[in-house]
């Protein structure tokens, strides 16, 4: 076992693994073959986004004299939280939260509610076609809270994602 991401993981995968992967990856080409799918996906993520962060400056001074003083910078610097999704053209949508806003289950629901506005804006076809988005995205709280499961099942066909 060796640690990958904080999480503990076989260091190689056992023969029953690498045959589960391979008859997904299989089922997965076979599908794409009969009914294009990967149009559909649609993938979430989260990024701190870390700006305006002040470097330390080192000076020079004659040897007996004392060095210039200077205020210490905050070094922690500024950072925004950006919430992203994209799908294989490009992004789709995106929201920069205020400084010192969380992701909630609420949260998460409004910005599925500004996903769906701007996947109709993209995808002119998008409402017209039966077919659902399939978005990936990871387990996190938030992201599998009763709000959003409760507004998910109308619009998408939802997949978690594990990052190991």
């Amino acid at each position: 076992m060796i640690q990958k991401q904080g999480h503990w993981v076989p260091y190689e995968l056992k023969p029953r693994n690498v045959e589960r992967r391979f008859l997904t990856c299989e089922l997965l080409l076979q599908q794409q073959k009969r009914k294009g799918f990967l149009h559909r996906i649609v993938t979430a993520n989260e990024k701190w986004i870390h700006y305006n962060n002040p470097k330390h400056r080192k000076s020079w001074g004659k040897p007996g004299h004392a060095s210039t003083s200077s205020v210490k910078p905050n070094i922690h610097g500024s950072k925004l939280f950006l919430c992203i999704w994209w799908d294989q053209q490009g992004v789709i949508y995106y929201e920069l939260l205020k400084p010192n806003e969380t992701i909630i289950g609420d949260r998460y629901r409004l910005q599925f509610m500004g996903l769906s506005r701007s996947l109709k804006e993209k995808w002119p076809l998008y409402k017209q076609r039966h077919d659902k988005v399939i978005l990936l995205h990871d387990n996190a709280r938030p992201h599998v809270a009763n709000p959003v499961k409760s507004f998910n099942g109308k619009f998408y066909n939802t997949r978690r994602i594990c990052l190991i």
